[in-house]
C-alpha cells in the first residue's frame, strides 16, 4: 500500500514499505520539462538535470559520483516533456548517505560559468548523436511538427542555438523559478520505516522555501497534421505514422493499451505477424501511444528498404481498416489482457518501478492508483470497448507521418496522399 504524506514544506511523499527487501528506490519528481520553456527557453530543462551533477556547495561533480560509488548505489536522472525525475537506488542502510547526497544536488547545486561551457558542448554532441541516428530523428521530427507552434512541439534537448545562449545567470534563474515546493514530489519504495524516512526527509528537504510562488507556464497544444521527409546517408528509410490520441486520463486508456498491444505492441502483434513475418518487408514494425495531460498520439513506425516503403503503408492501412469495421476476437483480448497483467505484476516486484509508479502518479495526477484498480480496470476492457477506441484514433483525414533515411528519388509525400487518401 502506498501511503501519501507532506513534509513540513508542503513537498508531497509517496511512501511504499516493502519489508521484505534489502534495497530502497528514491525519487525526485519535478513537473518541470520542455513544456515548462518559452522558445528562447528550450533546452534549458535538461540543461539544469546535467548540471546538477556538476557540483554543488559541498562536492564537485567527481566526490558526486564517489560518494554513490563507495554506496554500491545508481543515481541518474532524465527529462520529459513534462517533467524531471533525479532518482537512487541503493541497500536500505545507505539511504541516509545516500538522501545527502541528492538534497544537496537539488537545493545547493552551483550552476558555475566554467561548468555551464563544458556541458554546453556535451548536450551539443548529444543533439548531434539524436541527429545521426534516423531510427530516434523520425519519431521526434514528427512530433515536433505536430505539435509546432507550441512548446510541446520544442524538443527536450533544445537547439544548438538556444543552447549556445545560456548561461550560468539565466540557467540559475529559470531554476529558481521553477523548482518549488509546490510543483515537487518524492517518492520511495524500499524496505523503510516511515516514520524514520519521514523525519530524515523533513530533515533534508522539509525546509527549503522559495521566496517567489510558483507560476505554471500557460502551455496549449494543438495537433496539426505534419509531413516530414528527412533525407540521411544510410541504406534503409524509417518511417512513422501518427493520429491525434487519447490524453493521459481518458477514460479509455485502458481499451487503447490492450489495443495497442494486440495491434503492434511484439512479436505476435498483428503489424509484425503481418509486414514482417509474412511478407518479410521490414526487420522492425510496431506501434506505440504517447500520452500527455491534454493530448495524446497514436503511432506506427518501422524501418525497411525504401522501394517497400509504399507496400508497407498499404498493409498497414489494411489493418486499419479491418480493426475498425469489426470486433476482435474474445480470446485474443483475454490473453492481451493476462499479457499485460501478468507484465503489470512483475513489474512490481522492482522497488525502482514501484517508486516510479507511485511517484510519477502523484506528480502527475495528484493520486496513486491501488495496483488492484489498474488491474480491474485492464480486465474490464472489452471488444466493443476497444472498436470503439480504434474508431476514435483511426482518423485517417488526420493522418500524419514522417521518413527519415534513404529517401532520395522518393516522392514519400505523393506516396502517403495515394495510400492513406485514396488520391
Amino acid at each position: 500500500m502506498v501511503i501519501i504524506k507532506k513534509l513540513q514544506n508542503g513537498i508531497s511523499v509517496a511512501l511504499e514499505e516493502i519489508a521484505y527487501v534489502r534495497s530502497i528506490s528514491f525519487g525526485i519528481w519535478v513537473k518541470n520539462g520542455s513544456r515548462n520553456e518559452k522558445p528562447e527557453e528550450n533546452g534549458v530543462s535538461h540543461f539544469i538535470e546535467h548540471m546538477m551533477f556538476k557540483g554543488t556547495e559541498n562536492r564537485s561533480a567527481k566526490e558526486i559520483a564517489q560518494a554513490m560509488d563507495a554506496l554500491g548505489g545508481q543515481i541518474n536522472a532524465y527529462t520529459t516533456k513534462e517533467y524531471t525525475c533525479y532518482h537512487t537506488r541503493v541497500l536500505d542502510e545507505h539511504f541516509t548517505r545516500a538522501l545527502e547526497v541528492m538534497s544537496d544536488m537539488l537545493l545547493r547545486s552551483l550552476f558555475a560559468q566554467k561548468d555551464v561551457e563544458k556541458e554546453r558542448n556535451v548536450i551539443i554532441e548529444e543533439i548531434n548523436m539524436y541527429e545521426d541516428a534516423p531510427e530516434e530523428l523520425v519519431h521526434d521530427a514528427l512530433q515536433d511538427s505536430i505539435w509546432q507552434g507550441s512548446s510541446l512541439g520544442m524538443p527536450i534537448l533544445g537547439t544548438t542555438e538556444t543552447i549556445s545562449a545560456f548561461t550560468s545567470e539565466s540557467i540559475r534563474d529559470y531554476y529558481e523559478r521553477n523548482y518549488q515546493p509546490e510543483n515537487i514530489v518524492l517518492s520511495i519504495a524500499g524496505n523503510f520505516k516511515i516514520d524514520e524516512v519521514m523525519e530524515e526527509l523533513n530533515k533534508a528537504l522539509g525546509s527549503w522555501e522559495r521566496k517567489q510562488p510558483f507560476t505554471q507556464y500557460d502551455s496549449k497544444a494543438k495537433y496539426q497534421i505534419a509531413h516530414v521527409v528527412r533525407e540521411k546517408d544510410v541504406e534503409q528509410v524509417h518511417s512513422c505514422i501518427a493520429f491525434p490520441s487519447v490524453e493521459r486520463d481518458h477514460p479509455m486508456k485502458y481499451a487503447l493499451g490492450v489495443f495497442n498491444t494486440i495491434f503492434g505492441g511484439g512479436m505476435s502483434s498483428r503489424l509484425f505477424q503481418k509486414i514482417r513475418e509474412e511478407n518479410g518487408l521490414t526487420y522492425s514494425i510496431y506501434s506505440y501511444t504517447t500520452a500527455f495531460s491534454d493530448t495524446g498520439l497514436f503511432s506506427v513506425c518501422g524501418g525497411m528498404n525504401p522501394n517497400q516503403l509504399e507496400r508497407v503503408y498499404d498493409l498497414i492501412l489494411q489493418e486499419i481498416e479491418d480493426v475498425k469495421k469489426k470486433q476482435l476476437p474474445r480470446k485474443l483480448i483475454d490473453v492481451t489482457k493476462e499479457q499485460l497483467i501478468s507484465n503489470f505484476i512483475i513489474g512490481t516486484e522492482s522497488t525502482l518501478n514501484r517508486m516510479t509508479a507511485s511517484g510519477s502518479a502523484l506528480l502527475l495526477r495528484g493520486v496513486v492508483q491501488d495496483s488492484e484498480e489498474v488491474i480491474g480496470k485492464l480486465s474490464e476492457v472489452t471488444a466493443q470497448d476497444i472498436l470503439q477506441v480504434t474508431n476514435l484514433v483511426f482518423d485517417m483525414e488526420k493522418v500524419s507521418w514522417s521518413a527519415v533515411g534513404n529517401v532520395k528519388g522518393k516522392d514519400i509525400d505523393k506516396i502517403g496522399k495515394k495510400v492513406f487518401h485514396k488520391s
